[in-house]
């Protein structure tokens, strides 16, 4: 095995952490990938990687060379590009993840246009509402909606979208129509959504005309952990929620939910692209992100935060 393939198994164990995962991956005996790490170790001088019986982590040195090797790859993918006879060609297959909502929503009705530009791309359309593993799950590019937690991953910023707070007339015939936070506390309920990450009941929030923030909970008789169901429970009538504009504006302009109390709604969202370090030069990519950041721009709002 020559060296520049030892660099490429080394920088697939440092991401999976794992020698089982990376044979797996790219159809190599596991033998072959522990023998190219302790080649490359040996030749290089140096340990690359703690192993223990649980898991497999870089050491300092390990971390220096897989910054190298990133650049290394992306330098390699350039060239193999540098004299195709159309430049402009785009093919193969590209996997994404996004909310699920957005994915029904905005990306699958849209990419019609996207293939008959591209015709020999493909699309590998992943949609939940947990934050996956990028580089565990082949990944290529996620988009997230909210704070980010996976410090390792690339962030290309898209902007915010804008959150409202709605009900169904149904409730509100039920419950009267709330105008100010005040209201309610008197015979008010949400719909619960648990975050997926923990868990936890996500508190109602609105910011003030002032911008003071202001967090508290309201009862809940169902509580949901995915936007589908969620938007469907206040159809139903079973409480108010805090949701992004572009999710419900078909539903608000059919009558089908009312937007309320619009001068006290939570923060507007952030919303970016991320991606692994090693995929950020794959020209398939490149294009979908332009192609998503055009997409989503229409519903995204301008903001001071």
């Amino acid at each position: 095995m020559d060296r520049f393939e030892q660099y490429r198994v080394f920088a697939h164990v440092a991401e999976l952490g794992s020698f089982i995962k990376t044979a797996t991956l790219l159809q190599m005996p596991r033998a072959s990938v522990s023998a190219a790490v302790q080649q490359l170790e040996s030749q290089l001088g140096t340990r690359l990687l703690h192993r223990t019986t649980r898991k497999v982590s870089l050491t300092t040195d390990g971390e220096q060379l897989l910054d190298r090797i990133y650049l290394l790859l992306a330098e390699v993918e350039d060239i193999d590009h540098l004299f195709q006879r159309q430049q402009q060609h785009i093919a193969g297959r590209l996997t994404i993840d996004a909310p699920s909502r957005i994915a029904r929503r905005m990306i699958a009705p849209a990419l019609p246009e996207l293939l008959s530009k591209h015709p020999d791309l493909q699309i590998s359309l992943s949609s939940s509402d947990l934050a996956v593993n990028l580089v565990q799950e082949g990944v290529d590019c996620a988009i997230r909606i909210g704070t980010l937690y996976d410090g390792s991953l690339v962030v290309q910023k898209l902007g915010h979208i804008a959150l409202i707070n709605c009900a169904s007339p149904e409730y509100l015939r039920q419950h009267g129509k709330p105008h100010h936070p005040d209201d309610l506390t008197n015979n008010h309920w949400a719909v619960g959504y648990a975050a997926a990450r923990n868990g936890r009941e996500a508190p109602w929030e609105y910011h003030s005309p002032l911008g003071s923030k202001q967090l508290f909970q309201l009862p809940t008789k169902v509580t949901v952990s995915n936007a589908e169901s969620y938007i469907a429970c206040c159809l139903a009538g079973l409480g108010l929620i805090q949701v992004p504009r572009f999710d419900v504006q078909h539903l608000l302009d059919s009558g089908e939910l009312i937007e309320i109390m619009p001068d006290y709604c939570a923060a507007d969202m952030p919303v970016a692209l991320v991606y692994p370090h090693r995929r950020q030069s794959s020209r398939r990519l490149k294009v979908f992100q332009e192609w998503f950041a055009a997409l989503i721009k229409p519903y995204l709002v301008t903001t001071d935060s």
